[in-house]
């Protein structure tokens, strides 16, 4: 079992940059799930620092997209908390008073390197074929006296953290085990920019220590980071919290990250990549928190389909696999149909509802509910219930092939026939299912046709289309006028085709 220290608290410290990627939303719910499983907090910190990329929108997306997939946060924007605020640009006074700290205890030191010499040194080792690569170091011995009287003058300098030449540093990773950094190959990071905002590596560790946040869950691409970190903490004088680093989510092929932007697969079918278009395609937060989970995680190795109660129950890092794992759409697929089929017919419904409206479809939930039963089991996204029930929430139908109407192996005047002969049907018997299934099916067999041969036509005189809900639940819905009138409308159809 991981073994915790007391109490729990995870942040989730996402970058408001772009949209709102399932890889932070799997950050984001094994948090969660730890924090949850533990009986502690899981607190929202917006790490807004990197003030040129910044996407108020994307905000906006994020806030969204964890409310979507029930992600409810302890502390944090819009609930606050005992360590606010949790927007990183409302405390820039916090991070520079720490900064300066650093310098007056020589673990950082101020550089006044323009842009053009840092190019300057770049092209001077490519030419000499050195393959030295970072920051030289050149402002690193610079008088401390005289560098805060350079800076004091109003001379343009970053602040970096002064790292050791020597030696490693060992970090202890609780799903990877020990990972050992050389300190020669590491860099004098930027820790403060020109502007006297922080970058990400001095915030993110002054936060998660005043916050005191017990353990840090973050993917996999901050690993090299963990140096830096560490030395920074070992600076302050502070215990660093437990690190775990995230497998990767590869694309469905298994090679390279998964994709940071939507595409098309050689059928035409949109790859969404992103939180919200998850949602506005139809996928359950319920299968996308399901799904999400088993990425890099197992249970028992056999057990998938769990709720979000099972996942908390069970949740450990001691499951978590280190190995990269793929995106399978089709997966997610089978999750979103298990759970709409597990829904009950009102949830359901009014599930459906707001995807309709969406798709330009002005369905009442009186009529829906008689037809989503009918559905439910042919779901895979709630987006697809637009293609089932369209023709039940419109005054005429949009012009369809009347060779849609015409059987396989039968001819128009066939179709004709048939059509006529459930015209009198569906004016003279009762309007039910039993009776119109009745009476249909005799028809067919007077008319000497497949019962088959009967139903088409009238399907797609009522609908549209070959494919719809069961053909007397349908009637049924629809109503005696509505599929008297829609009938006539094929008859005439068809006749213009003989």
């Amino acid at each position: 079992m991981t073994t915790t220290t007391n109490p729990v608290r995870v942040r989730y410290a996402p970058s408001p940059t772009g949209d709102f990627h399932v890889g932070g939303a799997r950050t984001a719910l094994f948090n969660y799930l730890f924090a949850r499983h533990h009986g502690g907090q899981f607190i929202l910190r917006i790490e807004d620092t990197d003030q040129k990329r910044y996407n108020p929108q994307a905000l906006e997306w994020l806030l969204n997209g964890l409310r979507y997939l029930g992600l409810d946060w302890d502390e944090g924007p819009s609930v606050g908390g005992d360590y606010s605020p949790y927007t990183q640009t409302e405390r820039l006074d916090i991070y520079r008073t720490h900064c300066n700290q650093l310098i007056d205890e020589g673990h950082a030191y101020r550089c006044f390197c323009t842009p053009e010499r840092l190019a300057a040194v770049r092209e001077e080792r490519a030419k000499n074929n050195d393959p030295t690569t970072g920051y030289d170091r050149h402002c690193r011995n610079l008088d401390p006296a005289e560098a805060a009287d350079r800076a004091a003058r109003g001379e343009s300098h970053v602040v970096r953290a002064k790292l050791p030449l020597d030696g490693e540093i060992t970090a202890r990773d609780m799903i990877r085990g020990d990972i050992t950094f050389q300190n020669a190959q590491l860099q004098d990071a930027v820790i403060m920019k020109s502007d006297g905002i922080p970058t990400y590596h001095l915030a993110n560790v002054v936060d998660d220590h005043l916050m005191e946040i017990s353990h840090i869950l973050r993917g996999d691409e901050w690993v090299n980071s963990l140096p830096l970190h560490l030395h920074l903490y070992h600076a302050f004088g502070w215990q660093p919290p437990a690190m775990a680093h995230l497998p990767l989510i590869l694309n469905p092929t298994g090679k390279g990250k998964m994709s940071k932007r939507e595409s098309r697969a050689p059928d035409g079918r949109l790859l969404p990549v992103f939180v919200r278009t998850f949602e506005e395609l139809g996928y359950l937060p319920e299968a996308m928190v399901n799904y999400l989970a088993l990425l890099g995680w197992s249970f028992d190795g056999q057990t998938e389909l769990m709720t979000m109660a099972e996942l908390i129950e069970r949740f450990s890092l001691d499951r978590v696999n280190a190995s990269p794992a793929a995106w399978n759409y089709d997966k997610l697929d089978h999750f979103n149909g298990h759970y709409i089929r597990e829904l009950a017919v009102d949830d359901l419904t009014d599930r459906l509802l707001p995807h309709l409206s969406a798709a330009g479809i002005q369905a009442d939930r009186e009529t829906m509910l008689k037809i989503t039963p009918h559905i439910q089991e042919r779901l895979k996204t709630l987006l697809d219930a637009a293609e089932w029930v369209d023709f039940f929430f419109v005054d005429e139908l949009p012009d369809y092939d009347p060779t849609g109407l015409i059987p396989k192996k039968a001819e128009a005047t066939t179709a004709l026939t048939a059509l006529q002969k459930a015209a009198e049907i569906l004016t003279s018997t009762e309007f039910s299912h039993d009776a119109l299934n009745t009476a249909l099916r005799a028809a067919a067999g007077d008319l000497g046709l497949k019962v088959g041969q009967m139903f088409q036509p009238i399907r797609v005189a009522v609908a549209g289309k070959m494919v719809a809900p069961p053909l007397f639940e349908t009637l049924e819905i629809l109503g005696r006028d509505t599929v008297l009138e829609r009938v006539k409308q094929a008859i005439v159809k068809l006749q213009t085709v003989i």
